[in-house]
């Protein structure tokens, strides 16, 4: 997909750029503009462990083991998809400051691999977002139809998921959920370029995101107990229509 996504960049540059015209010109010098966003996500954990992570967890009732040893734990890419809309403040003709608020829904996994391969366990961690992501953004001078820029912020995120499908107070053990914090901060990083279209501007950005702090809910179960601290990592493909 990365390698279809470089293609399809390098094609809008020669287009753009093989242009005279100077499109979509006046979005640049509004002071303020709007717009609206699409984003593909790639997302996983990085995981630390308690120091006791590989001991078989003991029913805290009747003092019985429930599960195997833990050989080892890990957190699969998972992907996801966002949408969303743009308020750009303009600073000066190379820096602007970005509100993006969108909305995410991107699943994480856990997997817990026991030294019994046959017991092997996945965690989901359903979460849906409100993101609330503001940054400032440092602009090339245009070229034609083009220009490069950085970006650089931080973001709030609030999960909205329903209460129900996360509520496992009747659930067994063995059934149980690894659980987020509601709400964290997270920092974010990245690139993109802009393309001026007739009637508007197209900008593909690639940004990275990490979470400020731990995002773990800690709770005393099978899933929850080996693991000390969760950090959510994000990868963001985000197409930009302004």
């Amino acid at each position: 997909m990365i390698k279809s996504l470089y293609v399809t960049l390098i094609c809008l540059l020669f287009f753009t750029s093989s242009k005279a015209q100077n499109w979509a010109g006046g979005v640049d010098d509004e002071a303020f503009h709007f717009g609206f966003m699409f984003q593909y996500i790639s997302s996983d954990y990085k995981i630390f462990k308690t120091t006791n992570w590989r001991n078989p967890y003991r029913d805290p009732e009747n003092g019985n083991f429930i599960t195997d040893s833990l050989y080892s734990l890990s957190s699969p890419s998972a992907k996801g998809f966002g949408i969303g809309f743009v308020s750009n403040i303009r600073l000066s003709e190379n820096a602007d400051i970005r509100f993006t608020p969108g909305l995410s829904f991107s699943d994480r996994y856990i997997d817990y691999n026991y030294l019994d391969p046959n017991k092997f366990k996945q965690q989901a961690v359903q979460t849906t977002l409100v993101d609330l992501p503001i940054g400032i953004k440092v602009k090339s001078d245009r070229r034609n139809n083009f220009r490069a820029y950085l970006l650089a912020g931080g973001k709030y995120s609030m999960d909205i998921i329903s209460k129900k499908k996360t509520d496992d107070s009747g659930f067994a053990l063995l059934e149980k959920f690894v659980k987020n914090n509601k709400g964290y901060l997270s920092y974010e990083v990245g690139v993109g370029f802009d393309f001026y279209f007739e009637f508007f501007k197209l900008s593909p950005e690639l940004k990275l995101s990490n979470s400020v702090g731990n995002v773990l809910k800690a709770e005393n179960h099978p899933y929850s107990s080996p693991l000390d601290k969760l950090y959510l990592h994000s990868i963001q493909f985000s197409l930009f229509f302004e």
